[in-house]
């Protein structure tokens, strides 16, 4: 068994009656853990090396919170200690290393280290996760296996309550696994498990992060932050705007903002931005879209698909308001941004 692993986690989750893993909660997900620490826990969970979800009773759970305590591990400790006493199905996870998911409780791992803003977008391995997640009622009692789910509506009527549905989905809601520090999140709904939330981020009613995407800090998000794109520090997203990720027709080009940049109400992001950019509200800039290079003094000096301006700083998109053509504008002149297209290094 090698003495470096990627992860490890000990979490409590829900089943259905096929003894089928619905979804895991992993309270403190480990990122490389301390060899010493790997090689105790193998020895009383039976970790043979690999990638490994194995279940725990309350027995093995007890020697688990001996060994925490004995290693001073007192969070681990506690964590096993309240695991004990439970009913539910309770699993420890062990990645040796950054592989794509095979199992259920592997996937969620992934998604909670992501979360817990352990590791960034685009740096972890997730290759399949979608085959893992089944499509699950999110209720009041938890996830409910959708089979079962007509049984639990009637048995919850006849006995005088309401059970909430509040999602049909293969991802939960952040929130209900992780809080990061330092957010906020006016519609938990609409930030998925396995979203990056960087500390000072305010996401507002409208605004939606989905997993595998986030922001690097202070943000204002108002709209889309679509499946694997990342916002850079200082950024605002304005209100109903979106940005085209991986899932939504952005193919293999990761979309991404730089820094201090502002995309206006209900435009779009189809390309990767560089730092302090602006979009014009309701202006959907793709890769395709053709552009008009103006100098300083509003003069055309080429025209470029928008996806050539890829990574590029300080550039203003608009629409000329009386031919409509699509206009970028730059702090620097646009000539040299031109000698910049066409460098060959």
């Amino acid at each position: 068994m090698s003495n470096h692993h990627f992860s490890l986690a000990i979490g409590v989750g829900s089943k259905n009656r096929k003894d089928q893993w619905l979804e895991v909660f992993y309270p403190r997900p480990i990122l490389n853990p301390e060899p010493e620490l790997l090689a105790s826990i193998a020895q009383l969970v039976g970790y043979q090396g690999g990638n490994a979800c194995i279940e725990l009773d309350s027995k093995t759970l007890h020697a688990l919170e001996d060994l925490f305590v004995d290693l001073d591990q007192i969070e681990l400790a506690d964590i096993a200690s309240v695991l004990e006493e439970s009913e539910r199905p309770r699993v420890i996870t062990i990645l040796a290393t950054d592989e794509a998911p095979t199992s259920t409780p592997e996937a969620y791992l992934k998604l909670h280290l992501l979360s817990h803003r352990l590791v960034k977008p685009h740096n972890i391995n997730l290759q399949g996760i979608f085959a893992l997640l089944p499509n699950v009622a999110w209720t009041s009692e938890g996830a409910i296996d959708l089979e079962e789910l007509p049984e639990r509506q009637l048995l919850a009527r006849a006995f005088g309550y309401n059970l909430n549905v509040s999602a049909v989905d293969k991802f939960p809601k952040m929130t209900d696994y992780v809080v990061p520090t330092g957010v906020r999140i006016a519609h938990t709904a609409r930030v998925r498990l396995g979203a990056y939330v960087g500390e000072g981020t305010t996401v507002m009613h409208e605004g939606f992060i989905n997993f595998n995407a986030g922001t690097e800090g202070t943000s204002m998000i108002e709209g889309r932050v679509s499946a694997g794109v990342m916002v850079g520090e200082g950024s605002d997203l304005g209100g109903g705007c979106s940005t085209m990720g991986t899932l939504s027709g952005g193919n293999d080009v990761v979309i991404s903002v730089g820094d201090n940049c502002l995309i206006g109400a209900n435009a779009g992001l189809g390309i990767p931005l560089g730092d302090r950019c602006i979009i014009e509200a309701g202006l959907y800039l793709t890769a395709g879209s053709k552009v008009q290079l103006l100098d300083e003094n509003r003069q055309i000096i080429e025209v470029v698909k928008a996806g050539q301006l890829s990574g590029k700083s300080d550039l203003l998109f608009r629409r000329n308001s009386l031919n409509g053509a699509l206009e970028c504008l730059t702090n620097k002149s646009a000539i040299e941004l031109n000698n910049e297209l066409h460098a060959h290094n």
